[in-house]
């Protein structure tokens, strides 16, 4: 069982730095997103893994700690908010230059013309039928 969440963990966190390190604002939102999967992960898994024990403890028995579970439920809330939070400034940084490339200046985003949003692909305005 340990090594199913320890093996979820790594996979979790390695997807999350891949796309972190990617060009584009939305997969560094996910990745971010499943770097605080990995971390909370990691935070219940610290308290013990135990199944199937009654829940009347002995005071003899070995039992799961609850700190670890209520660490990860207030990280839940953090990294909702965070992520609302980083959402939003990816959208903002989108609308004001064009693109959503994380590597790009104020100064490059303006030189790079930007797409209308009501004209297709061949440059006509939507709605309009092209001439033959």
């Amino acid at each position: 069982m340990e090594m199913l969440v320890a093996s979820a963990i790594g996979l979790m966190t390695a997807t999350g730095l891949f796309l972190i390190l990617q060009g584009r604002s939305f997969p560094v939102i996910v990745g971010l997103t499943f770097l605080s999967y990995a971390v909370n992960a990691f935070l219940f898994a610290m308290g013990r893994l135990t199944i199937n024990l009654p829940p009347i403890i002995t005071p003899d028995a070995a039992y799961t700690d609850p700190l670890p579970q209520a660490l990860v439920l207030t990280a839940i809330v953090i990294s909702f908010g965070m992520t609302a939070l980083i959402v939003v400034l990816g959208l903002r940084g989108f609308l004001e230059t064009g693109s959503d490339r994380t590597d790009l200046s104020l100064a490059e985003a303006a030189k790079e013309p930007a797409a209308a949003p009501d004209s297709d692909p061949a440059g006509t305005p939507a709605g309009e039928a092209t001439r033959a």
